[in-house]
């Protein structure tokens, strides 16, 4: 499906760009593994170009054409393009999922910021929930319940790295923070990025946020059992992974302005040892009940463009013919 060259370029923009991502896709079957790495390897893309760029919402525009060439199979000579065009051909890709991420990464390019906690998440689910559920496509997994779970674990992780890089983001003129949770606290956005300084408000505000992270792993991880078992262990490690960078930033006091959480190589072994004990598990027990929870407001639209739905009135239809069919013999046979 992928040129093996292409897939060695994507797998070494992975490694070096995405670390918490590479360790946990070793979990993965490589009938997954290798088309997420083309999934990703494109995105990385997509991110670096608008991040990068001095002009980014003109790059954001050559990325809406790029994604244009994609879709219309005549992707543009690179490794990333034509990877991830194989990806699209062979999975039926909803165009609606990545054009979701380039709206998040043109709103990143406009300095969007978010008024309450649902815009960050709106953001969230464009740039992160978005590629959670085109990994469910990967996985040939389009039932709406899994993909809502899988969007929850996007945003989780999204949150996750809004609350390491508040420092990070603050000195390139960024903030993700809800504006309402800094104005209940006093704080003054242009003051804050002028000189970002980790106060117990900053940090509270931090806490508040993996507080949010946490509730949405937890949902996700009811959608691990819906997934294939060969897929469960590599999403269950990015879920304790992500979690984990969560944890570091806490052990630091929440102070992700003065220092960048990270997590070490023997860490991430210990995760993943973890993730597969705890994804075998799930293979004989009952499904738990928050699998069926409804979708989040800002994820809805992802999971209504992944899931495979018949549309009720078709059913409904076709019941009716067979009806119509069982009682077409039954009067025969009793003529």
């Amino acid at each position: 499906m992928i040129d093996p060259l292409d897939l060695a370029a994507c797998r070494a923009a992975i490694r070096t760009g995405s670390l918490s991502f590479h360790a946990a896709s070793r979990l993965l079957p490589a009938s997954v593994r290798d088309p997420a790495l083309a999934l990703y390897a494109f995105c990385r893309l997509a991110d670096d170009a608008v991040d990068e760029g001095q002009d980014k919402t003109n790059a954001v525009l050559r990325l809406r054409d790029r994604l244009d060439r994609v879709y219309a199979g005549r992707p543009v000579n690179a490794a990333a393009d034509r990877a991830f065009t194989a990806v699209v051909e062979a999975f039926a890709m909803p165009r609606a999922l990545p054009e979701a991420l380039l709206e998040g990464m043109d709103w990143d390019a406009a300095g969007r910021r978010y008024d309450d906690l649902s815009g960050v998440l709106a953001y969230s689910a464009r740039v992160a929930a978005a590629v959670g559920a085109m990994m469910c496509v990967l996985m040939r997994v389009r039932d709406s319940d899994a993909l809502a779970r899988a969007c929850d674990l996007g945003l989780a992780m999204q949150l996750t790295n809004i609350a390491r890089d508040v420092g990070e983001d603050a000195r390139a003129g960024r903030l993700y923070l809800p504006q309402d949770w800094l104005t209940a606290a006093g704080i003054d956005p242009e003051g804050f990025l002028a000189d970002p300084h980790p106060t117990p408000a900053i940090r509270a505000a931090i806490a508040r946020l993996l507080a949010e992270a946490d509730r949405l792993y937890i949902r996700a991880e009811a959608g691990v059992a819906a997934l294939p078992l060969a897929c469960r262990p590599g999403i269950m490690a990015a879920r304790l992974i992500y979690a984990g960078i969560g944890s570091a930033v806490r052990r630091k006091g929440h102070d992700s302005l003065t220092t960048r959480a990270r997590t070490g190589r023997a860490r991430k072994l210990g995760w993943l040892g973890l993730a597969t004990l705890k994804s075998g598990g799930t293979a004989f027990l009952p499904r738990p009940a928050v699998l069926h929870a409804p979708p989040v407001n800002e994820v809805a639209f992802l999971v209504r463009a992944a899931a495979l739905q018949t549309p009720l009135k078709s059913r409904s239809d076709a019941l009716l013919s067979v009806l119509a069919q069982l009682e077409a013999r039954d009067r025969g046979l009793s003529a």
